[in-house]
Protein backbone atom coordinates (compact mmCIF):
# COMPACT_ATOMS: atom_id res chain seq x y z
CA UNK A 1 0.00 0.00 0.00
CA UNK A 2 1.40 3.36 -0.92
CA UNK A 3 1.98 6.13 1.55
CA UNK A 4 -0.85 8.14 -0.02
CA UNK A 5 -3.36 5.28 0.34
CA UNK A 6 -2.28 4.67 3.95
CA UNK A 7 -2.76 8.32 4.75
CA UNK A 8 -6.20 8.40 3.11
CA UNK A 9 -7.28 5.31 5.02
CA UNK A 10 -6.09 6.76 8.34
CA UNK A 11 -7.86 10.07 7.65
CA UNK A 12 -11.07 8.27 6.66
CA UNK A 13 -11.09 6.24 9.86
CA UNK A 14 -10.44 9.34 11.95
CA UNK A 15 -13.05 11.48 10.21
CA UNK A 16 -15.82 8.92 10.16
CA UNK A 17 -15.15 7.37 13.59
CA UNK A 18 -15.13 3.86 12.16
CA UNK A 19 -14.39 1.00 14.51
CA UNK A 20 -15.52 -0.35 17.84
CA UNK A 21 -15.94 1.79 20.92
CA UNK A 22 -13.90 0.65 23.90
CA UNK A 23 -15.38 0.96 27.39
CA UNK A 24 -13.92 3.96 29.13
CA UNK A 25 -15.68 4.08 32.49
CA UNK A 26 -18.40 2.25 34.45
CA UNK A 27 -21.07 4.42 36.08
CA UNK A 28 -23.25 2.75 38.71
CA UNK A 29 -26.75 4.07 39.30
CA UNK A 30 -28.78 2.56 42.12
CA UNK A 31 -32.56 2.35 41.85
CA UNK A 32 -34.22 2.74 45.23
CA UNK A 33 -37.74 2.89 46.53
CA UNK A 34 -39.57 3.26 49.81
CA UNK A 35 -43.25 2.43 49.46
CA UNK A 36 -44.13 3.73 52.96
CA UNK A 37 -42.65 7.15 52.21
CA UNK A 38 -43.65 7.19 48.53
CA UNK A 39 -40.05 7.94 47.50
CA UNK A 40 -38.50 6.35 44.46
CA UNK A 41 -35.27 7.52 42.88
CA UNK A 42 -32.13 6.92 40.87
CA UNK A 43 -28.91 7.55 42.81
CA UNK A 44 -27.15 9.45 41.42
CA UNK A 45 -29.91 11.09 39.43
CA UNK A 46 -27.43 12.79 37.08
CA UNK A 47 -24.48 11.15 35.36
CA UNK A 48 -22.07 12.35 32.71
CA UNK A 49 -20.97 9.73 30.18
CA UNK A 50 -19.10 9.37 26.91
CA UNK A 51 -19.52 6.86 24.07
CA UNK A 52 -18.14 3.49 25.14
CA UNK A 53 -18.90 4.00 28.83
CA UNK A 54 -21.04 1.47 30.67
CA UNK A 55 -24.02 2.55 32.77
CA UNK A 56 -24.92 -0.11 35.32
CA UNK A 57 -28.34 0.25 36.93
CA UNK A 58 -28.68 -1.81 40.14
CA UNK A 59 -31.97 -2.45 41.96
CA UNK A 60 -31.57 -1.78 45.69
CA UNK A 61 -35.16 -1.63 46.94
CA UNK A 62 -38.78 -0.89 46.08
CA UNK A 63 -38.97 -3.01 42.95
CA UNK A 64 -40.30 -3.49 40.32
CA UNK A 65 -38.33 -0.86 38.39
CA UNK A 66 -37.39 -0.12 34.80
CA UNK A 67 -35.19 2.22 32.82
CA UNK A 68 -36.94 4.10 30.02
CA UNK A 69 -35.37 6.91 27.99
CA UNK A 70 -37.53 9.84 26.95
CA UNK A 71 -37.39 10.40 23.18
CA UNK A 72 -38.59 14.03 23.39
CA UNK A 73 -36.19 16.27 21.50
CA UNK A 74 -33.84 13.47 20.40
CA UNK A 75 -32.67 13.14 16.81
CA UNK A 76 -33.91 10.00 14.98
CA UNK A 77 -30.33 8.67 14.71
CA UNK A 78 -29.79 9.04 18.46
CA UNK A 79 -33.10 7.32 19.21
CA UNK A 80 -32.13 4.42 16.96
CA UNK A 81 -28.61 4.09 18.39
CA UNK A 82 -29.80 4.26 22.01
CA UNK A 83 -32.66 1.85 21.35
CA UNK A 84 -30.25 -0.66 19.76
CA UNK A 85 -27.96 -0.40 22.81
CA UNK A 86 -30.70 -1.42 25.26
CA UNK A 87 -30.61 -5.15 25.97
CA UNK A 88 -33.91 -7.01 26.46
CA UNK A 89 -36.04 -4.06 25.31
CA UNK A 90 -39.73 -4.09 26.21
CA UNK A 91 -40.53 -1.35 23.67
CA UNK A 92 -38.93 1.74 22.13
CA UNK A 93 -36.21 3.04 24.48
CA UNK A 94 -37.52 0.84 27.30
CA UNK A 95 -35.49 -1.75 29.15
CA UNK A 96 -36.98 -4.78 30.91
CA UNK A 97 -38.92 -4.76 34.16
CA UNK A 98 -36.48 -5.37 37.01
CA UNK A 99 -38.17 -7.40 39.73
CA UNK A 100 -35.42 -8.56 42.07
CA UNK A 101 -33.21 -6.77 44.59
CA UNK A 102 -29.65 -6.77 43.27
CA UNK A 103 -30.76 -7.19 39.66
CA UNK A 104 -28.49 -5.38 37.19
CA UNK A 105 -29.30 -3.72 33.87
CA UNK A 106 -26.31 -2.46 31.86
CA UNK A 107 -26.05 -0.24 28.82
CA UNK A 108 -22.91 0.43 26.77
CA UNK A 109 -23.31 4.00 25.57
CA UNK A 110 -23.25 4.10 21.77
CA UNK A 111 -22.09 7.03 19.68
CA UNK A 112 -24.70 9.66 20.50
CA UNK A 113 -24.89 13.37 19.88
CA UNK A 114 -23.60 15.31 22.88
CA UNK A 115 -26.48 16.48 25.03
CA UNK A 116 -29.02 15.57 27.69
CA UNK A 117 -30.88 12.25 27.69
CA UNK A 118 -33.66 11.93 30.26
CA UNK A 119 -34.70 8.59 31.72
CA UNK A 120 -37.28 7.40 34.23
CA UNK A 121 -38.69 4.34 36.00
CA UNK A 122 -42.01 3.54 34.34
CA UNK A 123 -43.67 1.89 37.40
CA UNK A 124 -42.72 4.91 39.54
CA UNK A 125 -42.91 7.79 37.10
CA UNK A 126 -45.78 9.35 39.06
CA UNK A 127 -43.35 9.50 42.03
CA UNK A 128 -40.83 11.37 39.83
CA UNK A 129 -38.29 8.54 39.71
CA UNK A 130 -36.28 10.29 37.00
CA UNK A 131 -32.69 10.84 35.97
CA UNK A 132 -30.51 12.65 33.48
CA UNK A 133 -27.64 11.28 31.43
CA UNK A 134 -25.40 13.94 29.94
CA UNK A 135 -23.44 12.66 26.94
CA UNK A 136 -20.12 14.33 26.25
CA UNK A 137 -18.33 14.07 22.95
CA UNK A 138 -14.96 12.39 22.57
Amino acid sequence: MTYRRSLLLALSLALFNVGPIAAQKVHQVEIEGDRDQGRFRFDPARITVAPGDIVRFVVRSGQPHSVVFDSTGLAPGDISALNDALPERMSLLSGPILTEEGQVFEIRIPRLSPGTYRFYCLPHRAYRAEGVMVVEGR
